[in-house]
């Protein structure tokens, strides 16, 4: 549809994220909801779709810089999560392959139901594993949050995302095979991009804390040092149609287990961070259109109740033998609701194999629109609930 507003082109996304930050703002300070929620229902009316202020995203620019913002968050997820703890405590991996794999299924057998395709359903049902750790770290971070609940929705967020990607490469990968017969084609746009996508990572991670050693410069200036080599990795991994969402977990990763501080004053990359945040979540919500998430709505309704049934329950299974009361358990399983950015930005970077995934599974818009709003407010709620927010948290 024609814009609404007579802007050129070139100054939309400045007026759109300035009036997201404001919007923001707005909505944390007066009632107290989740800054990205806001962020992502300024980008969705402003979006050519429904507003027409913001010109239709072209996988260029915008899409690069929405990839550095999400694989920054990647990194400093990969940074928190403790593999020596995954080690102590092995039933929290079996409470992420429990849940992850009944959301698979559960969200898988609701697609049939609805008439769903076939690939298309197993496109929802791996995407729909995931829980979005753009989501939940900034709500982490944003709330100063710290407790059991809070550092189990951030392992099994980078644990889920892992496994998402994965199944999801091996459904592109299906697909491939059976349109063009090419099992070597099929096999490179599944496994070997995950795996090659993860190395490059956990090379960079090696490359960078070395040089950082070598320097003397493992404390603030590291920072810089991590967001350049991020801003590196992403720009590597697009060029060659790799995933960075591996790349970046493995960095992080690699840069926590060699022993390189990040200090608690650089969490979310500082101002750079925050700017990109917004970028992220207002362009994601910006690639939605109203009459694909009309269409999807019902379906996106389902998908969404059974999928948070499927996480609370397979959460909330195993919350006593590995080491929480099962309220815990319930909390963190609500607490992993949010989906929105990484299901979009996963889905985006396949528009080379000329899939066009987004126009296919209408559903997809709908539920990521419902999760990007309500997801954040949900894990807040959670994290309140499970007194792991400090009462002077300020804004």
């Amino acid at each position: 549809m024609p814009g609404l507003l007579p802007i050129p082109p070139d100054l939309a996304w400045p007026f759109a994220l300035a009036l997201a930050w404001i919007a923001g703002e707005f909505a944390h300070r007066l009632i107290g909801m989740p800054r990205i929620s806001s962020y992502g229902i300024v980008g969705f009316l402003l979006a050519s779709g429904q507003a027409g202020f913001l010109p239709e995203s072209d996988g260029g620019i915008i899409m690069l810089l929405a990839n550095i913002a999400f694989s920054l968050i990647l990194f400093e997820l990969g940074y928190r999560i403790n593999l020596r703890w995954l080690r102590t405590n092995p039933w929290l991996g079996i409470t992420s392959l429990v849940e992850a794999g009944g959301t698979f299924a559960a969200v898988y057998a609701v697609a049939q139901w609805f008439g769903t395709p076939f690939i298309p359903s197993l496109l929802l049902s791996a995407l729909a594993m995931a829980t979005s750790p753009a989501a939940v770290l900034r709500v982490v971070n944003e709330q100063r949050s710290s407790g059991q609940v809070t550092e189990r929705i951030l392992h099994l967020s980078a644990f889920n995302c892992v496994l998402a990607v994965f199944v999801f490469k091996v459904v592109v990968g299906l697909w491939v095979f059976q349109s063009t017969g090419d099992v070597l084609h099929a096999l490179w746009n599944s496994l070997a991009v995950l795996l090659v996508s993860a190395a490059l990572g956990g090379l960079f991670g090696i490359a960078v804390t070395g040089l950082l050693r070598k320097l003397g410069n493992t404390g603030r200036d590291a920072t810089v040092a991590f967001a350049i080599a991020v801003i590196i990795l992403v720009a590597l991994t697009h060029t060659l149609k790799f995933s960075p969402v591996p790349a970046a977990l493995a960095f992080g990763l690699m840069a926590r287990h060699r022993r390189i501080v990040l200090s608690q004053a650089q969490q979310n990359f500082g101002a750079l961070g925050n700017l990109l945040t917004v970028l992220l979540f207002v362009f994601m919500a910006a690639t939605l259109e109203w009459t694909m998430v009309m269409s999807g709505a019902g379906l996106a309704l389902a998908l969404v109740a059974v999928r948070f049934a499927a996480k609370t329950l397979g959460v909330v299974a195993f919350a006593h033998v590995s080491g929480i009361t099962r309220r815990k358990g319930l909390l963190t399983g609500m607490a992993l609701t949010p989906l929105s950015a990484f299901a979009i930005l996963l889905l985006e970077q396949t528009r080379h194999l000329g899939i066009g995934l987004v126009d296919q599974v209408a559903a997809l818009a709908a539920t990521t629109l419902l999760l990007e709003v309500i997801g954040p407010i949900v894990t807040q709620w959670a994290l309140s609930l499970a007194k792991e927010v400090p009462d002077n948290k300020g804004n």
